[in-house]
């Protein structure tokens, strides 16, 4: 059932089923819950967990829409839910917003049309001058209680840990001791699952009455069912609430730990992927629920039945509560709005004010990432060299693979997180083109046996710095070798980017370790690249350089370093698919069987990998000894090219960065470097903030408009895609992994508190990849830290819902929205915008009923 053909938080019934309600304090039900009950407890358990989305591993960190299973309800209502059931901030801080308007970022047009374009503002009697006035007031949006909250009620609380935090600290520590496989040496037993895990550790832990101050904890812990299904039946039966708000109040309960709850819904979303089921979050609501029980049979006296009745009678109110919370966020609703239509009023005057470009044949071509950071290089490579033709497609470059690199048995995904891997990657042993040397084999076994040797050696010197009865002798014998590292540290040397996939491989065989798809056969190799060509859209007019260009970024002491990578490579380089494709596209076998699938590659067309380091602006090609000798030539005015994009894309970031954009070539690349090398540096690069717009059309419509690095450009002409497959691919997939993006930053930056991950200078490391603690303990973190998102001063990112931008006709947009509920709900349900162009200059708005209205027009002169 979908969330619209269920009430939310509906009323309470006059009497709760099964006696719930009558349930008085200190009185455990003696008999088992019967199989109905217990299939409506699982039901509503279910609805809890299933409202709480996925968070990655710190080495494969993608950026998530942490509200992505609430869009099936509006916005509005989900900012409503949020603020009654966590406290949690949907909308941007109205501060932020008033200074917006008093500073002309959104101006009375902008107002005017967001109060016009929204049906509900007249009725409730809203106008532009009550909506400025609104600014200046906070919402009233009271937190609906959890039990816990309202127990502690000790007047002596002051003076120790809230068992709010005491709790979410002991939980939370529990979590890092049992889902941590990679930081410590000595590993618990985990056998029996997360709850009795918890319920085996909190039995010994002496620490936590002290800490809470309830010395007869230990005697209410006795009261702890065995499994984690007798918890969720003997809790909500303790809590006594009404059936209709079960869901809610659990769900209430998951977002206290949202952290650790956003790790849980992640094992689940794997586990989904390969076909297997998780009852990990299940385990973790249970955890966080029976507390709050225990915390029940602790208290005595009338306080704890006030509590008690004041928890059921809050609940009991939670439907009108909504509404009214609805009603307040109302003119938040109508603030985002103008937020957005001021953007895409600029957005829509520089696409139709853009220079319209001269045809003429391509003599190089480049592929880029879509993210918005390709945006200024792909802008300042046009126009250094007009000849060549930039194209936008997503990072992984349509190879859904797994990594092994040399030598390993680790295997990393290098696809968005949304799908998961179909096809292999590793690294082979390739010698130079016409270079004499010993058998592929054999260089291979050679590169293998080093590695291993190197990788031993390295796990040895790292046990003998960890383990108890090493440690201080190793420290003394070993100390004086730190003395380097720590002068690197503070002294950060101008070293260009360093391959961590090819650690521990000797220096003689880095250059000839290569990746390679593996194990598919010459058909499936043809056909994969068919696919990737057409979803390119280079199905002729090839030139002969076509470049493909991955992205990285570079930091040194950087816990979230992968979430400056590239998100459709897992929070990896886009190194790895971009050399694979251009090999298998380089393949004669290959090409050959392209061309009856007609798609003819001419002869003397060479395909060349490149990565883009978004953190210098600088840019490396790879295999370039491959190249046949007529191949050669076209690389070096590609090479200059390069070079001067990337130096009027460095003049041009430099700024936000602080950093001087009239300083010499080599002069502000030094800079840039050491800024890259330094450990103590939080803000390497700004990343993807800022970001605001998707736009699927040809390059043609876009080139020569500076977007500022703000926008995600993939090139999409709708003439070859007469079936609409191409557009519906785009929309299902890089609009999905955009729209995370957007949100991401949105939330991080409208509510840092919750929905993001703190202060970096204070962030411990979990499990060694699993998330960061905020100092040492507390919740994991999850979101942006602070240091991503503001610069000391000002916010760098600007909470806009995303805009795309699709050139198609308006029925072949709409019949991929009605294939796609989760497409429809996004922006029906106002999680994003859609708009059309024409080619013409023409653009039309989707509003959320489906209707299609003018949305302003580019400037006339724009060609088709």
């Amino acid at each position: 059932m979908s969330h619209a053909d269920t009430p939310i938080l509906n009323p309470a019934p006059a009497s709760a089923p099964h006696g719930a309600a009558a349930v008085a304090p200190h009185v455990t039900p003696d008999v088992a819950p019967d199989a109905a009950l217990r299939a409506r407890i699982d039901a509503a358990c279910a609805q809890a967990c299933a409202a709480i989305a996925p968070a990655w591993p710190l080495d494969q960190s993608i950026a998530v829409n942490p509200h992505w299973q609430r869009v099936g309800r509006p916005l509005r209502e989900v900012g409503a839910r949020m603020a009654l059931l966590a406290g949690i901030r949907v909308f941007p801080a109205r501060d932020e917003l008033l200074r917006a308007w008093e500073r002309g970022r959104v101006g009375a047009e902008d107002l005017q049309a967001a109060l016009a374009l929204l049906p509900q503002t007249s009725p409730a009697g809203w106008n532009a001058a009550r909506c400025v006035e609104a600014l200046r007031m906070p919402p009233a949006l009271p937190r609906l209680p959890l039990l816990i909250d309202l127990l502690d009620d000790d007047p002596r609380r002051h003076a120790r840990l809230p068992w709010r935090d005491a709790v979410t600290h002991q939980i939370s520590q529990t979590c890092a001791a049992y889902f941590d496989r990679r930081q410590a040496d000595w590993q618990p037993a985990r056998g029996q699952g997360l709850y009795a895990f918890w319920r085996d550790t909190i039995g010994h832990d002496h620490g936590i009455a002290l800490l809470m101050g309830l010395p007869g904890l230990p005697g209410g812990l006795h009261a702890l069912p065995p499994t984690r299904e007798d918890a969720e039946a003997w809790a909500l039966g303790r809590l006594g609430l009404p059936e209709a708000v079960w869901a809610d109040y659990l769900e209430a309960v998951l977002l206290s730990l949202q952290g650790w709850a956003s790790w849980c819904a992640y094992l689940g979303w794997q586990a989904g992927l390969e076909g297997r089921a998780d009852s990990h979050l299940r385990e973790l609501l249970a955890i966080r629920l029976a507390w709050g029980v225990i915390l029940l049979e602790c208290r005595t006296g009338e306080s704890a039945q006030q509590a008690f009745a004041q928890v059921q009678a809050s609940w009991a109110q939670a439907a009108a509560a909504l509404v009214q919370a609805g009603d307040e966020l109302l003119p938040d609703e109508i603030w985002q709005l103008a937020l957005d239509l001021g953007y895409q009023r600029e957005l829509l005057s520089r696409l139709g004010s853009a220079p319209v470009p001269e045809p003429r044949p391509a003599e190089a071509q480049a592929v880029f990432c879509i993210d918005v950071r390709s945006e200024a290089l792909r802008r300042a490579l046009e126009s250094v060299w007009p000849a060549v033709r930039t194209h936008g497609f997503a990072g992984f470059f349509g190879l859904p693979a797994a990594y092994t690199p040399l030598g390993t048995t680790a295997r990393r995904p290098q696809l968005p997180g949304l799908l998961a891997p179909a096809v292999e990657l590793g690294e082979v042993v390739a010698a130079a083109l016409g270079e004499a040397s010993a058998a592929p084999e054999q260089l291979e076994r050679a590169a293998r046996a080093a590695r291993g040797r190197n990788l031993a050696a390295a796990r040895q010197r790292d046990g003998a710095s960890r383990w108890p009865a090493a440690a201080f002798s190793y420290v003394e014998s070993a100390g004086f070798t730190y003395l380097g590292a720590l002068g690197r540290w503070l002294v950060p040397a101008a070293r260009p980017r360093v391959n961590d996939d090819l650690a521990g491989v000797s220096a003689r065989y880095r250059p000839v370790c290569r990746p390679r798809l593996l194990g598919l056969d010459a058909q499936a190799r043809t056909e994969l690249a068919a696919r990737v060509l057409r979803a390119m859209g280079l199905l002729g007019d090839f030139a002969p350089l076509v470049l493909l260009v991955g992205h990285a970024s570079q930091s040194a002491n950087n816990a979230h370093a992968a979430a400056l990578d590239c998100g459709a490579c897992c929070g990896n380089s886009g190194e790895t698919n971009a050399r694979a494709l251009a090999h298998l596209l380089n393949e004669p076998e290959v090409r050959e069987g392209l061309r009856p699938l007609g798609i003819d590659i001419p002869e003397a067309t060479v395909f060349v990998a490149a990565l883009h380091n978004t953190t210098t602006d600088e840019l490396e090609a790879f295999d370039l000894d491959l190249l046949p000798a007529h191949a050669r030539p076209a690389w070096e005015p590609m090479r200059t090219a390069l070079e001067h994009a990337c130096d009027q894309v460095r003049r041009e970031r430099a700024p936000r960065l602080g950093l001087d954009a009239r300083a010499a070539h080599a002069q502000l690349l030094q800079a840039l470097r050491k800024r890259a090398n330094d450990g103590a540096q939080t803000r390497p690069e700004w990343g993807l903030a800022g970001n605001a717009a998707l736009i699927l059309a040809p390059r043609e419509r876009s080139r020569g408009a500076r977007l500022d690095g703000r926008c995600f450009l993939h090139d999409y002409d709708a003439a070859g895609d007469p079936d609409g497959s191409l557009l519906e691919a785009l929309m299902t997939a890089p609009m999905l992994v955009a729209h995370w993006i957007n949100w991401q930053y949105h939330a991080s930056t409208c509510d840092p508190e919750h929905l993001g991950s703190g202060n970096k200078l204070l962030h411990n490391v979990v499990g060694g990849n699993i998330g960061v603690f905020e100092g040492n303990g507390g919740d994991l973190r999850i979101g942006l830290s602070r240091q991503s998102l503001h610069d000391g001063e000002r916010w760098m990112h600007e909470p806009l819902r995303l805009s795309v931008l699709i050139e198609a006709a308006q029925d072949a947009i709409e019949a991929v929205l009605q294939r796609h509920a989760k497409l429809r709900e996004l922006a029906d349900n106002g999680w994003l915008h859609l708009l059309r162009m024409d080619g013409r200059g023409g653009t039309w708005r989707r509003e959320s009923g489906g209707a299609w209205t003018p949305a302003g027009a580019a400037a006339s002169g724009r060609a088709a």
